[in-house]
């Protein structure tokens, strides 16, 4: 009899929660567009939680796309407000990956030439622009990372939350609603700011921001079977002209006209039941990523008030859901038993999946493989690279998808250096560089960067990967150089010969990672050094040279410009021998060092170089050169030289603006350095003795590489300003 009743009191109770749930409205959400300010969803979500309600259907344009597809995908608010919080929003919205994971190769390109953006030129010669400003890599990984538990999930309905994105045919202008997809692609499709980002291509669509048809998508959860929307408006009213003053407003201001008609025809259907949730974000711009904090308070506080309104949608507590199983631990790492590379690039599968370390049988790394596609995306192949888990009965397949770059794989790079002693004395270097990628499917290149000016240079290398992943290489050159070299008596200056050098050799190597490199050479040069100021009477000289080489490069520098981490090394061996066609037998070795440290906007770089040239042999030929900005300031570019030369510095600077996100930030630094020097000779009495020097400097890290305005002394009476386009050390 207990028994009974008890089955019965059961029964009862689980009724009335069934007819509970069905005399509750079913609540639809919707989330609006509005890049950096979509972050104020994230507080809105957190308050409907903390009041009871369920929602039932989300649909999303554009940033609310993207909160909504998380949410809808079993994130927790908490989760998401610290992913806002954690997320490096500057390198998610950029393409280039961590400079730790780019390739040593390419990492050698920022030091040898001198403007860091380049043009890239298709086969048949034209020049390859791309459809965006970001062609959107790191963002699409991210969201791969975060989704990849939905991989097998192709119906939206079927997600915890059922959920619709909206984006824009960018060819017909029709809306494209996405109720089913590979839910990462969808997502970043329908936050493909037009111009800032590259469209994506899907289902033969070029796909760009949903907020250009519809940016509060209210019609759309309708079609879902909702009958309460709760609607959140995330735009901001028009600026008027005096507060248009920057990009970043322009920016702004075009945004919201994009979207503010579509949005007003929709607010416009908002029925009686219907709540609007409009949080007070006029204040914050659609790069304002750095004040998450803020927009996600706005948005709880906009939705806290409206309590009383909605307190018909709340739902008694319930033991389990769907919402609640996706959250449990573990479902976001699925066990990987296969790999497939899709490739349409230059290079091999083979090279593809070299670089992709995920064990098979093993958890999906999302680090590991993060850290992967950026050294891919690194090799200059690629408009993209990609993954995604696919889920075929008890197989999970990881594919890597790699789209090769419409816009061509040649690359051509300039620059530009200018120095002034202010005694009428002045230097100037233009460079460029011209690379031809993906000569065949090992990735073979060819390099050749030439230079006029004082110090004038062609050199053509020519790139042989001998393995998929580059690990070992062969690379012939031919080299062809000009520089001025002063010579020096009893430590005065007697003449400045102009020394030509032309020679070539090759080198065999062996790739350490993506930080370092060794190499392993042999070469051939000659030429010949003519007086070009001073003791005419001097003779000229002509020389022949052979020489082995060891090279040993390490490179961990979070930044070549302005370095905040990472240390950069460099030694070089060298020995002449007659027996190769040297003129005379001798032996040189050179080190170099640059190791960054910061705190928050202090950085301080400590380093130096120290050369030797061990035996006696000419001098003219066998000087190393050093002098300019940073080393010993005051005097020209490579205004000294010596036999042996060591130098040591410390250089401070401080960035002076914030943080800025998207392609716009454009940090401004104001800094100093301090410098001890000395060269001298083996084979006669010159030695400058030590020279300590100074500079300050105003740098600005702009599109085009650093421009850096340099004022040096040194303790031998020497000044000099600098202008730097390129090289900051």
């Amino acid at each position: 009899m207990h028994r009974l009743l008890l089955c019965l009191l059961l029964s009862f109770t689980s009724f009335s929660l069934l007819a509970a749930e069905a005399a509750r409205p079913k609540v639809g959400l919707v989330l609006s567009g509005g890049a950096a300010r979509g972050l104020a969803h994230i507080g809105v979500l957190k308050a409907l939680e903390e009041q009871g309600i369920k929602i039932d259907a989300i649909a999303g344009t554009s940033m609310g796309a993207v909160i909504g597809g998380l949410y809808a995908s079993g994130y927790k608010v908490e989760e998401l407000e610290k992913l806002a919080l954690a997320i490096d929003w500057q390198q998610a919205l950029s393409d280039a990956p961590p400079r730790k994971d780019v390739p040593f190769r390419r990492k050698q390109d920022d030091r040898d030439f001198l403007v860091k953006q380049q043009l890239s030129f298709r086969d048949d010669g034209s020049l390859g622009l791309p459809l965006g400003v970001i062609q959107g890599q790191n963002l699409a990984l991210l969201l791969e990372s975060l989704l990849a538990h939905t991989s097998d999930t192709r119906d939206f309905d079927k997600l915890p939350i059922p959920f619709r994105a909206v984006a824009t045919d960018i060819a017909s202008g029709e809306k494209v609603v996405f109720k089913r997809g590979h839910l990462p692609q969808v997502i970043r499709a329908s936050m493909s700011i037009p111009a800032v980002f590259a469209p994506v291509e899907l289902d033969g669509r070029l796909l760009v921001d949903g907020g250009m048809v519809d940016n509060i998508p209210v019609d759309i959860v309708r079609e879902m079977g909702v009958d309460v929307a709760i609607v959140v408006d995330i735009g901001t009213p028009l600026r008027n002209r005096k507060q248009l003053v920057s990009v970043v407003d322009v920016l702004n201001q075009s945004i919201t006209l994009m979207t503010r008609r579509n949005s007003e025809e929709q607010l416009a259907t908002l029925r009686r039941d219907d709540i609007l949730i409009e949080p007070p974000l006029a204040s914050f711009g659609v790069t304002d990523f750095g004040r998450a904090t803020e927009m996600i308070e706005a948005g709880y506080r906009a939705t806290e008030v409206l309590a009383a309104r909605m307190a018909s949608l709340r739902q008694p507590d319930s033991t389990s859901s769907d919402l609640d199983v996706a959250r449990s631990p573990g479902q976001r790492t699925p066990v990987i038993t296969a790999i497939k590379v899709e490739n349409d690039s230059k290079v091999s599968d083979d090279v593809i999946r070299y670089y992709i370390r995920q064990p098979i049988g093993e958890p999906l790394e999302l680090d590991r493989l993060q850290t992967d596609m950026g050294t891919l995306y690194g090799l200059d192949y690629f408009d993209r690279v990609q993954y995604r888990v696919v889920h075929k009965g008890e197989d999970n397949i990881l594919v890597i998808n790699a789209r090769g770059r419409s816009g061509g794989t040649d690359y051509l790079r300039l620059g530009l250096n200018l120095s002034d002693d202010m005694r009428g004395d002045s230097a100037f270097n233009l460079g460029a560089s011209y690379r031809v990628n993906g000569i065949n499917r090992l990735g073979a290149e060819w390099l050749t960067r030439a230079q006029i000016g004082d110090e004038q240079e062609l050199y053509s290398e020519f790139y042989q990967p001998l393995d998929v992943g580059s690990r070992y290489f062969v690379a012939p050159f031919l080299a062809l150089g000009s520089q001025n070299v002063e010579a020096t008596l009893d430590n005065d200056p007697v003449a400045e010969y102009r020394l030509e050098r032309y020679g070539f050799g090759l080198n065999v190597g062996r790739q350490i990672g993506t930080s370092g490199e060794v190499r392993l050479g042999v070469g051939q040069a000659w030429g010949k050094a003519q007086v070009r100021i001073g003791e005419q009477d001097l003779p000229d000289l002509s020389f022949n040279e052979g020489f082995y080489e060891l090279k040993y490069s390490f490179d961990t520098m979070d930044n070549v410009y302005f370095p905040h981490s990472g240390e950069d090394i460099n030694l070089s061996l060298r020995q002449f021998e007659p027996d190769i066609g040297s003129d005379e037998r001798y032996r040189q070795w050179e080190f170099k060092l640059d190791k960054a440290l910061s705190s928050g906007p202090d950085t301080w770089v400590f380093g130096g170089r120290y050369g030797r040239t061990l035996d006696d042999a000419e001098v003219v030929t066998s000087s190393f050169v050093m002098g300019g900005a940073r080393e010993l300031s005051g005097f020209r570019q490579n205004s000294i030289s010596g036999q042996n030369i060591s130098l040591l510095r410390m250089v401070y600077y401080r960035r002076l603006t914030p943080r800025a996100y998207l392609p716009l930030d454009f940090p401004l630094y104001l800094g100093g350095s301090l410098e001890r020097g000395r060269a001298w000779n083996n084979d006669n009495e010159f030695d400058s003795g030590y020279i300590n020097a100074a500079s300050i400097f105003l740098g600005f890290d702009t599109p085009l590489g650093p421009l850096n305005f340099s004022y040096g002394v040194n303790t031998e009476d020497q000044k000099a300003v600098y202008l730097n386009l390129g090289h900051t050390f």
